[in-house]
């Protein structure tokens, strides 16, 4: 398969506004932004049939084309952007161009393929639960969740708006930062001084995983740093995943739920059972969880300030292979989720780095900065790797 079952529609194409500094870059995006007389799948047939074209092409694309990038494709999506697995019952699923017999990672599945095959020097996505960083980490490639409303995200399908975010993937490191230049306007000032390694983040992760990317990790020249350690979470990150649970769940009702009772559509396995329960909550669940949420980004917030990173890994191991149980994806996407909540909570950056392999396959190493610290992260990370050993 030429395109790698990545395309939503292969034909979507648009040619740069004007010169910039992306100039001779071709990136493809998630079908879930506005392109001016296009009609997005959002991963759903049933979307489709029930959605009017663009009008006007979203803001975030708007920037890319007028730094000189061509728009060539739009790329498959979970449905409504609701699971990390990337296995699209209706539109297939995208093959992981690092191992074939394993899943892509979702819900950015297709973009994350692309760019991982060299269809496209960039790719663009979104990031609610950990759709960008997921896909990046099993496919081997960088991948941003930004600071949340740092990018505009206007004219872009929501699913949970509070956690939204747009994202974007490439095979290097410059690549990501180039894009992020474009993207966010600047705020790059000081330097990071502390590294925070998050314990109880690692103690998520396979061993074989584990041991690949603290040796990798190792080669980085950060001996001008200070290192320490932490818990994050001494309640446990199950306890913090289970808040953004709750709060994206019900979020995602009040977005969704009239369409779903109107056009009663057909959602795959695992995608309709995770609708299901989000209908049962209600707004008097979620205060609790809503002071959860506040306290915890005050506190990490608190720890990382605008000179500390925080090292964990991305996922708990290398891609799932294809077609397993639902039962038994679920119980990864549940450490996955205690994985990917913490920048989804806080809403703060957090960059997927393809720093090691377990016999051939990827896994990914994330760092997460403070608020709105994207630029100087992204500028960070690539200068530590240009001087990896």
């Amino acid at each position: 398969m030429k395109d790698f079952g990545a395309y939503a529609d292969k034909q979507v194409m648009l040619e740069p506004v004007s010169a910039g500094e992306l100039s001779g870059l071709s990136f493809a995006v998630k079908d879930v932004f506005a392109i001016q007389g296009h009609r997005s799948t959002a991963g759903n047939p049933d979307w489709l049939k029930t959605h009017h074209a663009a009008k006007e092409t979203a803001p975030a694309l708007t920037s890319l084309l007028h730094a000189g990038a061509r728009l060539e494709g739009t790329t498959i999506t979970d449905e409504l952007m609701y699971s990390l697995n990337g296995e699209n019952f209706h539109y297939g699923t995208p093959v992981n161009p690092k191992d074939p017999k394993r899943i892509p990672g979702g819900s950015s599945c297709g973009s994350a393929v692309a760019v991982a095959a060299g269809l496209a020097d960039f790719a663009i996505g979104t990031d609610t639960g950990g759709s960008v960083r997921i896909p990046s980490s099993y496919c081997g490639i960088y991948g941003i969740r930004p600071t949340h409303d740092i990018v505009q995200i206007d004219d872009v399908i929501p699913l949970s708006k509070s956690f939204d975010t747009v994202g974007w993937m490439a095979r290097d490191a410059s690549t990501l930062w180039k894009v992020g230049r474009v993207l966010i306007e600047a705020e790059e000032a000081g330097l990071f001084t502390r590294m925070i390694t998050a314990e109880d983040a690692w103690e998520l992760i396979d061993i074989e995983a584990k041991e690949a990317l603290l040796t990798e990790l190792h080669k980085w020249d950060t001996d001008s740093m200070k290192q320490s350690t932490t818990i994050l979470a001494e309640e446990g990150l199950a306890e913090w995943a289970e808040t953004f649970r709750i709060l994206q769940g019900r979020e995602i009702w009040q977005e969704h739920g009239e369409w779903i009772n109107t056009n009663n559509p057909t959602f795959g396995p695992g995608i309709a059972e995770r609708f299901k329960w989000a209908s049962t909550l209600a707004d008097t669940d979620i205060s609790p969880y809503l002071q959860k949420r506040s306290m915890i980004t005050e506190k990490v917030e608190k720890l990382l300030k605008d000179d500390g990173v925080l090292i964990l890994p991305t996922a708990p191991g290398t891609a799932p292979l294809l077609n397993l149980p639902v039962e038994e994806l679920e119980v990864r996407r549940s450490r996955t989720f205690q994985l990917c909540c913490i920048a989804g909570l806080t809403g703060l950056p957090q960059v997927n780095i393809p720093l090691a392999e377990v016999n051939g396959v990827p896994v990914g190493l994330s760092i997460i900065a403070g608020k709105r610290q994207d630029r100087k992260l992204l500028k960070w990370i690539t200068q530590l790797e240009a001087n990896r050993v």
